[in-house]
């Protein structure tokens, strides 16, 4: 087995705290450091794993030579900037920064550097995504739903930036292609950032897709569906599911139709349409989608590789992101034009003045 990649993570918070549980657990990784502001915090991480802990990565330390980088995204380009210039290949939690031109600086650092710079769109690795990829389909239709009840976090990015830029990834690995219209309407409920949002994206091949998210909903739902010509795939991310009806798999079916006049449809009203049609589920394997990202990274240091998500597809989602939360801005409501234009201004109430 190969040496072991000295790793570190910085941001000893939610996600950076899973970051650390699994570096410790690969063979491939060395957990060298947690790094945090609050040294306290990175060090009830570290010590317990035999790592050390700090508020800063000095070369005093040890060598690293990864680094999962899970701070706020405003602190994303700050705290890679001079790990990249050091030579350290970095994994740059979602999204990769809170503006478009922050994001292509930090790619274009990765490759004057020339080191390694992954995003962790981890959505991306979920075994239903996975396994629908390898479908190679070309959608022409995209719908996703994303909803959740208020987390409680991430609190100073909008709905758009914190949770629909995952299906915003998913949306153009799938399609490949430049976006070339959005429209897009959002209400903020809790603060100055939009909570709800929905978005119409077009292609310029054609496709169209729209997506739905939430973080203000009584349930969790993340949920796919595409098709194309050649296939109709629906994906549950949360439990990992799919299924995929695909042209070739019905076309006994389709020829049987076509003999039969499809255009005269009465003819097949007492047909069983579900056993005409072949649906069959997707194979998806039950790895975690963080360790999966995690070893891909590893794997793509070792071997000076592109990796899956790289910082050009992650600066690609911010791009879009950040046209969706513009066009949420520019949304007239009520019909009148000089009524609101985009989110709430004060979505509180003033309190009543007590009477004199």
């Amino acid at each position: 087995m190969s040496t072991p990649i000295p790793v570190a993570v910085i941001g000893a918070g939610h996600m950076g705290r899973h970051h650390v549980r699994l570096y410790s657990q690969m063979p491939q990784a060395r957990l060298v450091a947690v790094i945090d502001t609050d040294l306290e915090k990175a060090r009830a991480m570290a010590e317990p794993l035999n790592a050390k802990a700090a508020t800063a990565l000095t070369p005093e330390l040890g060598d690293v030579a990864a680094v999962s980088i899970a701070v706020p995204t405003v602190h994303h380009l700050a705290t890679a900037r001079p790990l990249m210039e050091r030579g350290i290949s970095v994994l740059i939690e979602k999204p990769l920064a809170p503006s478009g031109a922050e994001a292509v600086e930090i790619a274009e650092l990765g490759k004057k550097h020339n080191v390694v710079v992954a995003v962790g769109h981890t959505e991306r690795f979920n075994p239903a995504v996975r396994a629908a990829a390898k479908l190679g389909m070309k959608p022409k239709f995209v719908e996703t739903h994303r909803i959740s009840p208020f987390p409680f976090r991430s609190a100073d990015v909008g709905v758009v930036f914190d949770i629909m830029i995952h299906d915003i990834d998913i949306l153009l690995s799938l399609v490949q292609d430049e976006v070339t219209r959005i429209d897009a309407v959002g209400v903020n409920v809790f603060g100055r950032h939009e909570d709800i949002a929905n978005a119409r994206l077009v292609f310029r091949g054609g496709a169209v897709a729209t997506l739905t998210a939430s973080r203000v909903a009584l349930k969790t739902e993340r949920k796919l569906r595409a098709f194309s010509e050649s296939a109709y795939v629906s994906l549950d991310y949360q439990r990992k599911l799919g299924i995929a009806i695909t042209l070739d798999k019905n076309v006994d079916v389709i020829k049987f139709m076509r003999e039969k006049n499809i255009e005269d449809l009465s003819k097949f009203n007492a047909a069983d349409y579900g056993k005409m049609v072949q649906v069959e589920p997707l194979v998806v394997d039950e790895r975690d989608a963080l360790q999966t990202e995690l070893e891909s990274f590893l794997d793509c240091v070792r071997d000076r590789k592109r990796p899956p998500v790289s910082a050009e597809d992650g600066a690609a989602a911010v791009r879009v992101a950040e046209a969706i939360v513009q066009s949420i801005k520019l949304h007239r409501w009520d019909g009148d034009p000089a009524g609101r234009i985009g989110l709430a201004a004060d979505i509180f109430a003033p309190a009543a003045k007590p009477s004199p």
